[in-house]
């Protein structure tokens, strides 16, 4: 079994860490420098940094905060938020950022996984791929959750992936801050269709929730939360050590 990572999310809006529920109702947590320097000192095996409102808001990541970030921290960090183009891969990668999230980036204009995955190479490019259900089908959504494109999802992962994409994160709108566990359904269909690895984002409430993942579906990279980490809910020592208790491989 591959050894399971835990990977908070910092979503960054106006350079503060915001958490919400559905997402919606954001609220203020903290400096996303503090946080990301807590993280990387206290077992979190990645980071991921999104600034939310970029795509919506149409302009670029705010690069300034990313820099102070990235030179914080020394554990891989993954980042997305208005990434259009292959100029904001660059300069997102400049920034000091291992893995770039495209999104709403490459729901416009597909031909940016390929055109990444040819250029940095595919381990750098992360779909992220915000999904909600709609009439009994995984649909998925731009901008921030805000959009439905009308697109199925797995169809569209599975094209994604197929273009390039090395890595999948599934963030699941309807558990989304809801705190009642991974959408396992979801989750596993992802993980049929496609052979690269997944993380699962949303619902995670309790170290039980990452116990019921990692069991439920064995070959799921990662597990992905906010702001159950961000308000000292779970502490990312304690988890890992309850999933050792489970005999899940997990660093530490």
């Amino acid at each position: 079994m591959i050894t399971k990572r835990i990977i908070p999310c910092l979503d960054v809006k106006d350079g503060r860490v915001v958490k919400g529920v559905n997402f919606a109702g954001l609220a203020d947590v903290s400096s996303p420098v503090e946080l990301a320097a807590y993280y990387s000192q206290n077992g979190a095996d990645e980071l991921v940094f999104y600034d939310i409102t970029a795509s919506a808001e149409g302009r670029g990541l705010f690069t300034d905060i990313l820099r102070q970030v990235a030179s914080t921290i020394f554990i891989p960090l993954t980042v997305g938020g208005g990434i259009n183009t292959l100029d904001d891969f660059d300069r997102v990668l400049k920034c000091g950022a291992d893995k770039v999230s495209v999104n709403s980036g490459a729901i416009r204009n597909p031909e940016l996984v390929r055109a990444a995955a040819q250029k940095y190479g595919s381990q750098c490019v992360v779909l992220s791929a915000d999904i909600k259900r709609v009439d009994g089908e995984f649909r998925v959504f731009a901008k921030g959750g805000r959009e439905d494109t009308g697109m199925e999802a797995i169809g569209w992962i599975k094209r994604c992936v197929e273009m390039g994409a090395g890595e999948v994160v599934v963030n699941s709108i309807d558990t989304d801050g809801v705190k009642r566990g991974f959408d396992i359904e979801m989750l596993r269909a992802v993980c049929d269709a496609v052979n690269v690895p997944v993380i699962a984002s949303g619902g995670a409430g309790c170290m039980g929730d990452f116990v019921d993942l990692f069991r439920a579906i064995p070959d799921i990279d990662a597990g992905l939360a906010a702001s159950v980490f961000h308000f000292g809910e779970i502490a990312i020592p304690d988890l890992k050590q309850e999933l050792k208790n489970h005999n899940i491989i997990v660093r530490v």
